[in-house]
């Protein structure tokens, strides 16, 4: 017997632990008569939650929330998917159709010839792939890598205009466009592979397919179209001018087919034990407590689904060309302040705490001290004044690379809105019902937990998102 166990039981016994008869009752045997001070069941999984905090919440009725938007004659920008195996890499033959001027078209077999057109190239870092001023004769697909679109400035002097990374493309214009020239001058930052289209074989295909040359063709002549910088169908107006001239007609066109949002689930039946109930409800209500867990649960899947949900989470829906690349890897300042040009009244800021703590370590190194603002109550971390909020729900890639998202919210400002239905039957907080399902033949009790929600965009420029932002801590340097 260990020494620490022998004076536990010497203690009971009424004796201390030298072997002498104990003169009172001991702590050990006086807690048998005493009443302990216990606190509510703890639970680690609960997390800020500050995309629930912040996002204003549309009542929907019905179960579905239709977003109206302007008539737009853009195309949008996708993202392309590949296959690989080893070191080769194919395109897809299906997601071709996120080219813009193949968007819509439906030929599998035009495009299964189509990807078999595409040379894979390795390009070195630092490598020059197209040069500005050269004839645009071929479509590249990035399938892994970061390239930088260079142009000049006024004084001849380099400008980087963006950075493109997997998924991405530039010279589509050589689909639709003969004779066209490279605006810029796309360079490796590092090794890239990327698979390359000759014109020449897209026209080749092209003139054999009478229904894909109607498609060009329509494709054109949308184009064309009067349009406004966001590709929306112009509003012809008038102004500066004098007299009694003739002021042009115009109407406001919409979207035939908008889009339309269905309220997710997030349930649960929940399970307590008669005997639990009856016998162990004092001094705190068993049942409760189990309630109270199961919904806080509930609402950290909830914000998870909000940012991670495939049809409508933020992260799949950031359009993309609200969508930029960080240009050395970390989250920079620079990157921050491109990110918010994006869009008008960017109020919030979302990244998980340890792309935060990345961004931090750029400020740090540049001397920089960024604010902090009132939100609630909590001082939170911001730069020019958006508040940078926390959210773990926001995946980290095995490659240790993540994203930030930024936002403006409400109906009223064209924002992000939260989608939920409220008044429903039982409802034990808003938006979540805990309804009782009965008392089952082993006397166990159970309740159906449920919330419904989603998330809504309402145009395009209200979401954007930082891409493959690099958060692990960089080596150190070999001293010399």
């Amino acid at each position: 017997m260990s020494i620490e166990t022998t004076n536990q039981v010497a203690t009971q016994n009424g004796q201390s632990p030298n072997g002498q008869q104990s003169m009172s009752l001991s702590t050990v045997a006086a807690r048998n008569l005493a009443t302990t001070t216990k606190t509510p069941p703890q639970m680690q999984g609960i997390s800020s939650r500050w995309l629930l905090k912040i996002l204003p919440w549309v009542k929907v009725s019905g179960g579905t929330y239709r977003v109206n938007r302007r008539l737009s004659y853009a195309v949008g920008d996708g993202r392309i998917s590949f296959d690989q195996t080893g070191a080769d890499v194919r395109v897809i033959p299906a997601e071709l159709g996120e080219l813009p001027a193949l968007r819509g078209f439906d030929d599998s077999e035009l495009f299964n010839a189509l990807a078999a057109q595409f040379t894979q190239r390795e390009i070195a870092a630092g490598e020059t792939i197209v040069a500005a001023g050269q004839p645009v004769d071929e479509l590249f697909l990035i399938t892994h890598g970061r390239v930088n679109r260079i142009g000049t400035g006024k004084y001849d002097d380099p400008l980087i205009l963006g950075v493109l990374a997997d998924g991405e493309y530039f010279g589509d214009q050589a689909l639709t466009e003969a004779g066209a020239t490279w605006t810029f001058t796309a360079t490796a930052v590092t090794a890239t592979t990327v698979l390359a289209l000759p014109r020449d074989a897209f026209v080749t295909l092209a003139e054999q397919s009478a229904s894909l040359q109607a498609h060009l063709d329509a494709f054109r002549a949308r184009a064309a179209l009067p349009q406004n910088r966001r590709g929306e169908a112009d509003i012809a107006l008038a102004s500066g001018h004098e007299g009694e001239p003739g002021l042009p007609g115009t109407f406001v066109d919409y979207e035939i087919s908008p889009r339309e949002y269905q309220l997710s689930v997030v349930q649960t039946v929940l399970r307590v034990h008669t005997r639990v109930a009856d016998l162990y409800n004092d001094p705190m209500d068993q049942a409760e407590q189990q309630k109270r867990l199961a919904v806080e649960a509930l609402r950290e899947r909830q914000e998870h689904e909000l940012i991670n949900n495939r049809d409508f989470g933020l992260l799949h829906n950031a359009a993309y060309d609200q969508r930029i690349q960080a240009r050395t890897g970390p989250p920079t300042p620079d990157d921050l302040d491109e990110l918010l040009s994006r869009r008008r009244n960017t109020q919030y800021l979302l990244a998980h705490p340890r792309t935060i703590a990345a961004f931090g370590r750029e400020c740090n190194r540049l001397g920089l001290y960024p604010d902090r603002v009132d939100i609630g109550g909590d001082r939170v971390f911001a730069w020019r004044g958006v508040p940078f909020l926390t959210s773990n729900k926001i995946p980290i890639s095995g490659d240790q690379t993540s994203s930030i998202l930024a936002m403006r919210v409400g109906e009223d400002n064209e924002g992000v809105v939260g989608l939920q239905q409220v008044g429903i039957a039982e409802e034990y907080v808003t938006g979540v019902s805990v309804r009782f399902m009965g008392i089952n033949e082993k006397a166990i009790i159970s309740y159906l937990v449920t919330s419904y929600h989603s998330v809504a965009v309402l145009v395009p420029d209200a979401l954007g998102m930082l891409e493959n932002v690099q958060i692990a801590r960089q080596g150190a340097m070999p001293l010399s």
